[in-house]
């Protein structure tokens, strides 16, 4: 049984130019974020040692776990996710423990939270790598059909940097 780690967070939400026609705006406007953007959903091999898939450019409009339902058709009923919060009662996708209201989390709680996010952590650093190319990291400057190409070039470099910065580390 493998384990994927999914992970969709505040870098995987990009910012876009507000479309002129009022219908389009509806649908790329997301409350979360204020503004109006296209969402990534990526799935990375534990450790953050690969980003195994990728989905680009959903509306911002439509909630993380909706785009992960819609694009988990072709998984095996076996695998399993490690998300954030977003990803709250998923079946398939453990996710660390919310805080109720009125009250303290226990001790065990805390404690499989810290685990959690001690095995995210790497994931998150990943992802933050694509950020350090402007392109992905400011509002999406291009037109709409240049998104999905830009971003799938910087998840490319990314990949290419972790499988060069692995060969130096490992002297192969």
């Amino acid at each position: 049984m493998s384990q994927f780690i999914l992970i969709n967070n505040r870098y995987a939400e990009k910012a876009i130019e507000k479309p002129g026609d009022y219908q389009e705006q509806e649908k790329y406007y997301s409350c979360k974020k204020k503004t109006h953007t296209l969402k990534n959903q990526f799935r990375v091999l534990p450790g953050g040692e690969d980003i195994v898939d990728i989905y680009i450019g959903q509306l911002g409009k439509i909630s993380d776990t909706t785009v992960f339902r819609n694009n988990c058709q072709n998984l095996d009923a076996k695998e399993r996710f490690l998300g954030d919060k977003a990803y709250i009662g998923e079946e398939f996708i453990t996710t660390p423990y919310k805080k109720p209201k009125k009250a303290e989390l226990s001790e065990i709680s805390k404690e499989e939270n810290k685990k959690i996010s001690s095995r995210r952590i790497d994931v998150e650093h990943l992802i933050c790598r694509g950020t350090t190319f402007r392109v992905a990291s400011d509002r999406f400057p291009l037109a709409g059909h240049g998104y999905n190409p830009v971003i799938m070039a910087v998840c490319g470099l990314v990949g290419l940097d972790l499988n060069y910065s692995f060969i130096l580390n490992h002297n192969i």
